[in-house]
């Protein structure tokens, strides 16, 4: 069964390029003119991913993605941010607010759905009864799921990625440009800002109430993840 895309966007034109390039590609789409039309759709019918303008009337996209992460049943759908706006500040305003990429138009459409393709990829691993730890954290790979001393940690798909690929190289210090090659994948440009961001907010997720912060900053080196 192909993937289900939504494009929440109002630019009729960018929407009419984006349905004949994601069609050609193999995927179903979908459409929204407005955020709250957006939130209806989602509600009715969970798709895939969503490609997201900044930009929207009635409901911003900001705001479409700070609900669509605080709902569990969404929490970890994977959201590309499309804007033009490209100033640096604004990608991370985006990132914090919960995107998992961010697209500044104009933009290729191949360069989005190699970028799309990748994100899907990870969002949905192949391994069935695989299961990572480290110190008091539980990675299950099949159920998508994260456990600290028993209590569910939610984590948006591109900071689970970011924690098992962690995981799988504990104690071993990994560079920003590392991180991005195995996480976002060779084929796509993102800058190394970004590895910043999405490791804050899986810090912000991870460590609650006093608990050990198990991600290392090695300064002019990288990251190290390390439990006792």
């Amino acid at each position: 069964m192909s993937s289900q895309i939504l494009i929440v966007e109002d630019e009729a034109a960018l929407v009419t390029m984006l349905r004949y390039n994601l069609e050609q590609d193999g995927y179903h789409v979908e459409e929204a003119g407005d955020g709250e039309e957006a939130l209806l759709k989602i509600d009715e019918s969970k798709p895939d991913l969503i490609l997201l303008d900044w930009m929207l009337p009635r409901l911003s996209g900001l705001e479409v993605c700070r609900r669509i992460r605080r709902k569990p049943e969404t929490q970890d759908l994977p959201v590309i941010m499309l804007t033009a706006r490209g100033e640096e500040s604004d990608r991370v305003r985006g990132l914090d607010t919960g995107a998992d990429d961010y697209v500044t138009k104009p933009f290729s459409p191949k360069e989005l759905l190699a970028r799309i393709r990748s994100l899907l990829r990870r969002a949905n691993p192949s391994d069935t009864h695989e299961t990572l730890s480290g110190g008091d954290i539980v990675m299950d790979l099949a159920a998508h799921k994260v456990t600290r001393t028993g209590r569910d940690i939610k984590l948006g798909p591109t900071e689970f990625r970011l924690l098992r690929f962690f995981m799988e190289n504990a104690g071993r210090v990994l560079s920003r440009e590392r991180l991005l090659d195995e996480v976002w994948g060779r084929e796509i440009f993102v800058e190394e800002r970004t590895v910043d961001v999405h490791i804050r907010r899986l810090r912000k997720a991870l460590n609650k109430d006093g608990e050990d912060d198990p991600i290392r900053t090695v300064r002019s080196a990288g990251y190290s993840f390390e439990v006792n």
